[in-house]
């Protein structure tokens, strides 16, 4: 009699696992697969603009910004410039007649900080003011990565099931970038 009941209790505990919680668990992670393609978009959007234009406004990023906001999710941003650069090889670099005609190519990294420190600076200047604009030249690469920062409902359910911590936050990751094609003035 006494193991009927417990298989009773466990047949009841089992069917409210499989009829109530493992769907709401699924139509979670189907929530966080839906913001995982509204961030790609808008993160495609966003450096495929950039470019294309050459160049970043506070009005374009806080656009991209609202746009991933309305996932419900926090999100930690890094945006990456990579400049260009040519540099001539010499015989002696302290004298110009050593140019061997040839040049090395190398790049100098800006990140998110410096970005922002362009496009936000300390003054009163309006948001469309040239001054700014982070301005990238052709044959940059600029590359945004995307990742959440909170713990999804997905990830707390997860959790639950499971009878721990699933560790890492991170559910949603898009990293995008490519070569500025054009500058626009």
């Amino acid at each position: 009699m006494n193991g009927s009941a417990f298989s009773k209790i466990f047949a009841s505990f089992l069917a409210i696992i499989l009829l109530f919680i493992y769907p709401l668990y699924q139509s979670m992670e189907r929530q966080d697969d839906r913001s995982q393609m509204v961030v790609q978009k808008s993160v495609t959007r966003f450096v495929d603009a950039v470019r294309t234009k050459g160049y970043v406004t506070p009005t374009m990023y806080r656009q991209f910004n609202e746009e991933i906001a309305a996932t419900g999710n926090v999100f930690d941003t890094e945006m990456v410039h990579e400049h260009k650069l040519y540099i001539p090889v010499y015989r002696d670099p302290t004298n110009p007649s050593t140019f061997e005609g040839k040049y090395i190519t190398d790049f100098s990294n800006f990140y998110t900080n410096e970005i922002m420190k362009v496009m936000f600076p300390d003054t009163t200047e309006p948001d469309q003011s040239e001054t700014r604009r982070y301005h990238l030249e052709v044959g940059d690469f600029f590359t945004v990565t995307i990742k959440n920062k909170n713990r999804t409902p997905a990830t707390h359910m997860q959790d639950m099931l499971l009878a721990g911590s699933t560790g890492d936050n991170t559910k949603i990751f898009v990293p995008y970038g490519g070569m500025v094609i054009n500058e626009d003035d």
